[in-house]
């Protein structure tokens, strides 16, 4: 019997719609509370410029300065997600290679574009590090921190895959859920090859609706990546997100959101650890928790009856039925969920 090919054009957001709404929403890896009183504002304030083309100029001079780049090395895209389609779309690899468990769009992009791609996969027995990929790929793509993973890998390891001759592509659309961003190399201009890297402004800021990301790398490539792009692709508010979330005082609140962030999970992980046949592999890092267990599956839609919404882990390469992510929120919101979640084990 063989196994089913995973849907990787699957997301977290299918668990919230239509049926789901009205669900504690522990399916996407959005802060919640968000977009903030103070970015709302800023962005209704635009309003006004709409009858105007967007002008990209101030939002990537302040991205660039945020990460201590030149200009000419930011490309500014509605949502990370359409950095994916342009790097397919001027891709010339012969082996390409993606890093799995990841967010699978990227390789569904490639594939769209008429890529074949060769799968590395991770194992959770060795806590999803990361490992060795093939010598030949001349085209790696890999996220850190790994949704849905939560793994951070380190930075030296990371840099290790570059070389000349190879576009290495880094997506670091959580690495903001990191407290001090350790183990970024959105500021790393001086490693062989191409090194990519991909931000969003999604999670910490909640602007999965305005489409904002941008991509990092060496001129020549950015240049070809927004030749790729159609006119005026990202709108006036999403470029006034740009810049004001790449300001010192927003960059000082997304920090202070990382290490509260980061003692939500310490709780949710300590009261998952408890829960019978639940085995978590890997250290989490970022804005949810993988966990395994047996029958995840059906576990999950009693957690909807019971007004629970979790991410299912089969559309991920590399996982399976028994997969669950499971989004980091405060601690009144865990104590909810982890009760509902041993009621539902327990009347299995």
């Amino acid at each position: 019997m063989t196994t089913p090919e995973p849907d990787l054009r699957h997301h977290g957001d299918a668990e919230v719609r239509a049926d789901g709404r009205g669900l504690v929403d522990l399916a996407v890896n959005v802060r919640t509370g968000t977009p903030p009183a103070w970015l709302r504002e800023h962005l209704a304030a635009t309003l006004g410029d709409l009858a105007a083309y967007p002008d990209q100029s101030a939002a990537r001079a302040a991205v660039a300065a945020r990460h201590g780049r030149p200009v000419g090395e930011v490309l500014l895209t509605s949502g990370a997600a359409e950095a994916f389609v342009l790097l397919a779309r001027v891709a010339t690899a012969r082996h390409i290679a993606v890093v799995h468990p990841q967010f699978t769009e990227p390789e569904a992009a490639l594939r769209d574009a008429g890529h074949r791609v060769h799968r590395v996969l991770l194992t959770a027995e060795d806590g999803f590090r990361l490992g060795a990929v093939p010598e030949e790929a001349d085209l790696v793509v890999l996220g850190n921190p790994t949704n849905p993973t939560s793994v951070l890998h380190p930075a030296e390891a990371v840099a290790a895959l570059a070389r000349p001759g190879r576009t290495l592509v880094v997506d670091e659309a959580f690495m903001d859920t990191v407290p001090g961003e350790r183990e970024s190399l959105a500021s790393a201009r001086d490693l062989p090859g191409q090194v990519v890297v991909l931000r969003s402004l999604t999670k910490t800021w909640g602007l999965a609706g305005l489409r904002i990301g941008y991509v990092l790398g060496p001129a020549s490539l950015i240049a070809a990546l927004g030749a790729a792009q159609p006119l005026w692709p990202v709108s006036t508010p999403a470029l006034a997100a740009a810049e004001v979330c790449s300001g010192p005082a927003a960059l000082a609140e997304a920090e202070q959101a990382a290490a509260e962030l980061a003692l939500w999970r310490a709780y949710l992980v300590k009261g998952l650890a408890a829960v019978p046949g639940l085995r978590m592999y890997g250290e989490a890092a970022a804005s949810f928790v993988l966990v395994r267990l047996p029958g995840a599956a059906a576990v999950r839609e009693r957690l909807r009856e019971h007004g629970f919404a979790v991410r299912r882990g089969d559309t991920f390469p590399g996982l399976g039925e028994d997969w669950l992510r499971i989004a980091v929120r405060d601690e009144e919101t865990t104590d909810r969920f982890l009760n509902t979640l041993e009621t539902v084990i327990s009347s299995s």
